[in-house]
């Protein structure tokens, strides 16, 4: 499975703040959304993502005083992104390896949606369904 086909089965929306809002802002945007995750843009540049790991850490190192600071001060600015045309697999193992939960997907070179790990299983789940299905109809009619 493509990463093309997880977006096309769970949409392209794409929740994304500046980096010159507060700490705040993004954890009432987080909230708002239901999300884990925002991708910081400056205009129509990816410039980090803010994760609610991102928050807590802010929030741990500093208290209550890092909900009054910028998002660019404690948003991951080292952004891993996917590609359309990547499998499944190589997203799992990336997301692995690297410890993170949200890719922002780059087609062309714009942002063209988000694949969690969520979204990840989500789609190894219902193959293994319908992988197990086709095999019991294969053997219950062959």
């Amino acid at each position: 499975m493509l990463v093309a086909e997880i977006l096309k089965g769970k949409g392209d929306a794409v929740y994304a703040i500046r980096p010159d809002l507060r700490l705040s802002d993004a954890c009432a945007e987080l909230d708002r959304r239901r999300v884990g995750a925002l991708i910081v843009c400056d205009g129509d540049k990816v410039v980090g993502v803010l994760s609610e790991r991102d928050v807590v850490r802010a929030v741990a190192a500093e208290g209550a005083d890092a909900l009054s600071r910028p998002i660019a001060d404690f948003m991951t600015r080292e952004v891993l992104f996917a590609a359309p045309a990547e499998t499944v697999a190589i997203l799992m193992e990336r997301m692995t390896d690297r410890r993170i939960r949200h890719l922002p997907v780059l087609t062309d070179g714009r942002l063209a949606g988000v694949v969690s790990i969520g979204d990840v299983v989500k789609h190894q789940i219902a193959a293994a369904r319908h992988e197990a299905e086709s095999l019991r109809t294969y053997i219950t009619t062959g």
